[in-house]
């Protein structure tokens, strides 16, 4: 959610502290570049502890930052906590995805992948409308300072609800500094999963970003419709990603893939050509973006998780969600450098980055086909 909420604040930003669609661009990619960062240096040991004590302390610095987001009165300063949060949020995600891995067989992963989108879909249908509605109403800052005491909250559930996971260590004991790189360079499945990935991240953070600031200037939605969009997106991959998590396990994972990533071509074109229309046509085109971006990445992360062992699974996840962030803000600030915006606030080029886009999730497809499952 706090990665998400930044995303529909955009506007605000840019008219907030006066500026462009490009220094906008970097507050989304600094957060997503440090996770990358962060990601390759604790790929080098995270693999030697316990899953939750690891993410006991990255959740609880992160919630630091969060607060830190929320107290920042200038554009420096809010970039300076965004990098600060993305270097632990980074990990968290890497961690989620190594307990599900690690807990769960994968002819049942799926379904667990469906749920943990569902739940980013709930983010969306309940705390980016809220969010927006208190950032309308007060400040951009207010939704910090909301996403703060909520981090709380789950910060204290970590520590004391999450039991001591450290089988992946009682394996084969604590792996050698720097031996997750080895493995990968001298593996040439997680070398074209990672680039797998990457792709698919390319071929929706190249558009995600700005599809607020579009709305509002291209489109014709003002800032309180906004939380329309997620909200409607929301609630159907609520609904969506269990069930597409359930037919992974029960047709294949690349498959599924192939099938979700097709169908997503359809919205990214015509979102990113979208023009003047009503609203409640703009809101189909956005809530099947929706649907099928978060379709297509239930079982592409299936995937990722059953490439390696569990006893290396920490470390490359680690790496696999770095390459995946440094992959995001790369593609936010690629957007951004193809974006311009002219003296009316109408944007331009956004129908070339939505070419960008699948072109990238084009190659993802034929590339998902080589990925083979050891775990």
């Amino acid at each position: 959610m706090d990665f998400m909420i930044i995303m529909p604040l955009g506007d605000i930003l840019m008219d907030s502290f006066d500026i462009s669609a490009g220094q906008f661009s970097y507050i989304v990619a600094s957060y997503s570049i440090t996770a990358g960062v962060s990601g390759f240096v604790t790929a080098t040991f995270i693999d030697r502890f316990d899953r939750k004590r690891v993410l006991t302390v990255a959740y609880t610095m992160f919630t630091i930052g969060t607060l830190g987001n929320a107290l920042a009165p200038t554009y420096e300063l809010l970039l300076f906590a965004r990098i600060f949060t993305g270097a632990f949020g980074g990990i968290l995600g890497a961690q989620v995805l190594s307990i599900i891995g690690d807990v769960i067989p994968l002819e049942r992963r799926g379904k667990a992948m469906g749920f943990i989108m569902a739940a980013f879909s709930v983010a969306s249908i309940v705390g980016v409308p809220t969010g927006l509605y208190i950032a309308d109403k007060t400040s951009w800052h207010a939704p910090f300072f909301m996403l703060g005491g909520l981090a709380t909250i789950v910060s204290v559930l970590i520590y004391t609800k999450i039991p001591s996971l450290k089988g992946h260590i009682d394996l084969e004991g604590k792996p050698k500094i720097f031996e997750a790189f080895d493995r990968i360079i001298n593996n040439p499945l997680q070398r074209k999963g990672l680039l797998f990935f990457s792709l698919l991240v390319l071929g929706q953070f190249t558009v995600v970003p700005f599809i607020t600031p579009y709305m509002i200037n291209n489109v014709g939605f003002s800032q309180s419709q906004i939380p329309f969009i997620y909200l409607v997106g929301g609630t159907l991959t609520v609904f969506s990603s269990p069930i597409v998590g359930k037919l992974v396990d029960k047709f294949g994972r690349q498959k599924m893939f192939t099938i979700m990533a097709i169908i997503s071509i359809i919205p990214l074109l015509v979102l990113t050509n979208l023009p003047p229309v009503k609203i409640a046509l703009a809101l189909v085109v956005t809530g099947s973006l929706f649907v099928f971006i978060s379709g297509r990445m239930i079982p592409a992360n299936t995937i990722m998780t059953s490439l390696v062992k569990p006893q290396n699974r920490g470390s490359f996840m680690n790496v696999h969600m770095a390459v995946t962030h440094v992959t995001m803000g790369l593609a936010a600030t690629t957007a951004g450098l193809i974006i311009s915006k002219d003296d009316t606030g109408v944007l331009h080029n956004f129908n070339l980055v939505g070419i960008l886009a699948v072109s990238a999730s084009i190659i993802a497809i034929f590339l998902v086909r080589r990925l083979k499952a050891v775990s």
